[in-house]
């Protein structure tokens, strides 16, 4: 399964990695390893949101549940996350990305952040 991890360079900038979690044969499906957490938050962004740079508050996978969203880094490179697109949020330092919702419907989506 492919998921897109958004990390702090050395340059201290964020940056993005497509990343393969592994997963191993469970009782006739395919499962990850099992990653502690400490919760779950269900947030819904609308339709216009707009973040300027910031960092991640913590390690968190971020699953968006409906609607769209791009981030962008600091080098210019964007992203499209759209229903069902897990990233993980790893950059906690640093000059951060930018967050903007598109395709003018509220976004709606989960974060879970990682021990």
């Amino acid at each position: 399964m492919k998921i897109v991890r958004l990390y702090t360079g050395a340059d201290n900038e964020s940056h993005f990695e497509d990343v393969e979690v592994e997963l191993k044969s469970v009782k006739h499906m395919m499962a990850s390893a099992l990653e502690p957490a400490h919760g779950i938050m269900f947030r819904t962004a609308p339709a216009d949101h707009y973040s300027t740079y910031h960092s991640a508050p913590n390690r968190q996978y971020v699953i968006t549940l409906s609607g769209a969203v791009e981030i962008e880094t600091g080098d210019g490179t964007i992203r499209h996350f759209g229903p069902g697109d897990v990233m993980l949020a790893e950059d906690t330092t640093g000059h951060g990305h930018i967050t903007r919702v598109v395709g003018g419907q509220p976004r709606h989506y989960v974060f879970i952040p990682l021990k």
